[in-house]
Formats: structure tokens, sequence, C-alpha cells
């Protein structure tokens, strides 16, 4: 007879915040739909994490996006009035370097870059050699009759995040590479399905990019931002946490609980960014974090009513 797991037990609503604290060590906290939306911050934050960091909790950030590296993560931070250094900062821009560092890629080869500018500064700063990146949203193929695109045989990986500029010439040229050089890697900085460029609506998000890739070269990639547990290991090795001392706090249930969970830590859910209770408590929903609560400054009233 085949063994049946019991379900995972239904998240609970967060009501002793200071039971959840005194649990971890370390809070890792997604950014979008948790610290800030868009380009304005959740109400309530900059108290919540001074609160945090008076109880001497480590704080960590991370984040999906790989627009950014983790400089201009930082100043988005500054912009916003809070005070995060860039080595609290894990964007998947920055896991695309890491990976390739924790495997020895080797430094006479190249990675071709299907996305923005956040990975092009990570691979940079870790010392390897790229192409592509923004700089290949404008260039097309002309298709006559007999022609035959060229393609670099020293690229090594090929890496594919989110990109604003994403065109045919790019999946052809990450194709190649992908199918034609022996050993080519390929590798997803996420896949998400949407993103949230604007308040107004939900947008194709990086999963669309690496499936064009997925398709065409039949291939899955290596990701190694949320859910993967690469970061998470990354994390734990790099500040010596035991992942049973982490709660991981997201507003996404297929990145940010499945992320925590898949590190067997902690999991909380706010419902300020992209998942509501509704969608949190449908019979369709299987991944059911250990807690959930209405934004992060939470933490403050439900520590408050239970003095």
């Amino acid at each position: 007879m085949a063994a049946t797991f019991p379900a995972r037990a239904t998240a609970q609503p967060l009501q002793n915040a200071d039971e959840l604290i005194d649990s971890v060590e370390t809070f890792i906290f997604d950014c979008d739909g948790v610290i800030w939306k868009g380009d304005s911050l959740i109400d309530g934050v900059p108290e919540t994490l001074d609160m945090l960091r008076s109880r001497g909790k480590r704080l960590v950030f991370v984040t999906n996006n790989s627009t950014k590296s983790r400089k201009q993560y930082g100043k988005k931070f500054e912009t916003l009035g809070l005070s995060v250094s860039e080595e609290e900062i894990f964007a998947s821009s920055f896991a695309a370097a890491a990976y390739l560092k924790s495997i020895n890629f080797p430094k006479d080869k190249k990675v071709y870059v299907i996305g923005e500018d956040g990975i092009l500064k990570e691979l940079e700063l870790a010392g390897f050699e790229y192409l592509g990146g923004p700089e290949d949203g404008g260039k097309k193929i002309e298709l006559k009759p007999g022609f035959l695109m060229e393609h670099d045989e020293n690229v090594g990986a090929v890496v594919v995040g989110f990109d604003r500029y994403f065109n045919y010439y790019k999946i052809q040229y990450g194709t190649l590479c992908i199918r034609e050089n022996p050993g080519c890697l390929f590798i997803a900085t996420n896949r998400d399905a949407v993103t949230h460029l604007t308040d107004a609506q939900e947008w194709a998000g990086g999963g669309s990019m690496v499936g064009a890739l997925a398709g065409s070269t039949q291939r899955e990639p290596l990701v190694v931002g949320k859910p993967s547990t690469f970061m998470m290991d990354y994390l734990a090795n790099k500040f010596g946490i035991l992942k049973s001392q982490i709660c991981m706090v997201g507003d996404r249930l297929d990145t940010d609980i499945l992320f925590g969970q898949n590190g067997s830590c902690k999991t909380l859910l706010v419902l300020s960014g992209v998942t509501s209770l509704s969608m949190l408590q449908s019979p369709n929903n299987s991944i059911q974090p250990d807690f959930y609560t209405s934004k992060i400054s939470d933490f403050l009233s439900l520590k408050a009513a239970t003095v």
C-alpha cells in the first residue's frame, strides 16, 4: 500500500509575535510586497526592522529581482530611508554570480546574459567575462536565404533573468550557445510568472524569458533564485546559521514560502503583496506557511497586545 503523507497543517494567523521572534535568530525578508510596493515603503517597516535589530536579530533581504545589483539595491533602501548594508542584501543577480563562483566556473569561459544591468554588474564584480545584456536589445536578425547566425563558442553559461529588452536575437543566440557549446550551462535567476512593474496590474515576469529558452533548447534551467535552495544554503554557510533558526517572511507562496519550506525554516506569509487571504485558503493552494499576518508591522502591535 502506498504511504500517505499528512497534508501540511493549515497556516495559523500570527497571534504572538514575541514567541516567533524569540524562536529564531535570523529573519529573511522578501522585498517587494513586504518592505516596499513599487517605490513606496510599506507602513511601519522602519520601526519593525529597528525593533528586530534591537532584539539582536540578524536581518537579510532576499529578492528574485535580477534587474539591480546589490549595490543598486542598497541605494534603493537608502532612498526609502532604511539603513541596510550591502552584505545583508541577496538579489538573484548576485546569486547567479555566486553560483558560478561556487562551481569554479572557468575564468577563460564567457557568460551570455539575457537580462538587465544587475546581472552584468554582479558578474563583473565576480571577475567573469560576459556578453549580451541590454546592448543586445536593439539587435535584429535579417533572415536572408542561407543566413547562418554566428555565436561565440567560448560561452560556457547562459544566464537568463527578467529582461524588458528581450527579443528574437537573444533567444537564438542563447539557444545556439546552450545547444552547440559542449557543457554550456543554462542558469535562470528565477521563474517568476509575474512581476510588479507598476501597481496597476501584474506584468509578465522573468519566467517568460526563461520559458522561451527552455522551449527552444528543450532543457530545464538551474534556478538560483527562490524557491531553489541555493541562496538558502549560501546564506546559512556565509553567516553560519542553522536553518531551523531562520524565519522566512514573504508575500508569495510559490517563491518565498516554498523557499523557506525547502530550506526547513519557519515561514510567515504577509498579505501586503500578491497573496490574499482567499488565495491562501483556496482549496487549490497546497502551500501553507506556518503563520500569516497582514504586514510586518504587525510584529509591533501583536507584540504590544501580548504583554
